[in-house]
């Protein structure tokens, strides 16, 4: 097992709600969510108990879905209402439900034991959707093991060698070439901070403050395990202040679909600019170009690994990767204690060490 369950993952946006189902495997296992007439968010089982169809295959009518195969019928709670020819129900007719909680613009699913689904141990993402942040949103299909992506967005050194279209600088102003601050708060977050005085800006940041010219930058890899990253980036004219800085919370938000795939929601949070609707559609272009990049990379690292019968990487460890191998130290203890313990929770940490700087002014 790589993952773990008694914490909450992210199944969905809020706003894909309005389809009719949303069916997603999740943790390797297959899901069906929806919106019932009275507003209660459900998510069952995608799997028939009477011959394993997938309740998915069938239809949904009003608040309940039908098998496709022999017209049995289950409520928002999972329950069997109808069995076509018969009266009596079996008490095993039923569909597993797992709990959600909509917070901050996401669908949180608990795919562990549903008596210790706190919503006070959901991660703090309200930037998401507050006052005084402007989100881009989006989502990718990453056929990779997730853990690989978390150690992508721990190490922000390959930003010069492959994003160097989007949010990278060149080889001269490698991102390794700035001091590197790795702290750990508890056994469950980990932080990798960059500072990065006076460069010139990367593409997606020439457009961000619609200027070329040189700017401070300072970035910081956040890893909240299992599977919630964010990178807290601020980027500011070299002749202003730091309490000026344009400032993006990136938000990378990992569910395993299998041992090797992965759901990934994202969200570029701002504090500027905030009614510039271009704005928001040209930072989800550019970071969709961004992730496309990384799908690339981690898929070939995925291959290479079924290939050569591995799954622990790096083979030779360097100064770079110390954040992400602590990180998977961490979470493989972390595994280990919930197998031993299946009553094991995680306690939610703040991502941020730092009070939040205000809006800024629009340019």
């Amino acid at each position: 097992m790589i993952w773990l369950k008694n914490t909450w993952y992210v199944a969905a946006f809020e706003h894909e709600l309005e389809e009719t189902t949303i069916n997603r495997k999740l943790l390797g296992e297959n899901v069906i969510i929806y919106r019932t007439s009275e507003g209660e968010t459900t998510a069952l089982q995608d799997l028939c108990p009477h011959r394993l169809m997938p309740l998915s295959v069938g239809k949904r009518i009003g608040d309940e879905l039908q098998c496709g195969y022999h017209g049995m019928k289950f409520n928002a709670q999972g329950t069997c209402t109808t069995i076509p020819g018969q009266t009596q129900i079996p008490a095993k007719a039923c569909v597993k439900r797992f709990p959600t909680v909509l917070r901050h613009g996401f669908v949180w699913i608990w795919m562990g034991d549903p008596e210790l689904a706190s919503d006070t141990l959901i991660p703090d993402v309200h930037w998401n959707d507050s006052p005084g942040w402007t989100p881009s949103l989006g989502y990718h299909h990453f056929e990779c093991d997730f853990r690989l992506m978390n150690d992508n967005l721990l190490d922000l050194s390959h930003e010069s060698y492959v994003h160097t279209r989007t949010i990278g600088n060149e080889e001269e102003e490698s991102v390794a070439n700035y001091p590197l601050n790795v702290t750990v708060n508890g056994d469950r977050l980990i932080r990798a901070h960059r500072e990065m005085p006076n460069i010139n800006p990367p593409p997606f940041f020439e457009m961000v403050l619609k200027s070329s010219s040189p700017i401070n930058r300072w970035q910081t890899a956040i890893n909240l395990m299992p599977g919630i990253n964010m990178t807290d980036v601020g980027v500011y004219p070299v002749e202003k202040d730091r309490s000026q800085a344009h400032v993006m919370h990136v938000l990378h938000l990992l569910t395993p679909e299998t041992e090797k795939s992965t759901h990934y929601f994202w969200a570029v949070d701002r504090n500027f600019d905030l009614g510039d609707d271009k704005l928001t559609q040209g930072i989800k272009k550019s970071i969709d170009d961004t992730f496309n990049e990384d799908k690339v990379i981690l898929e070939i690292q995925q291959k290479q690994l079924d290939e050569m019968g591995g799954e622990s990487i790096p083979n030779v460890a360097i100064r770079l990767d110390e954040a992400a191998v602590r990180a998977r130290r961490m979470l493989d203890m972390q595994i280990q204690k919930e197998a031993k313990d299946p009553k094991t929770v995680l306690e939610p940490l703040p991502l941020l060490e730092e009070a939040e700087p205000e809006a800024a002014e629009a340019s």
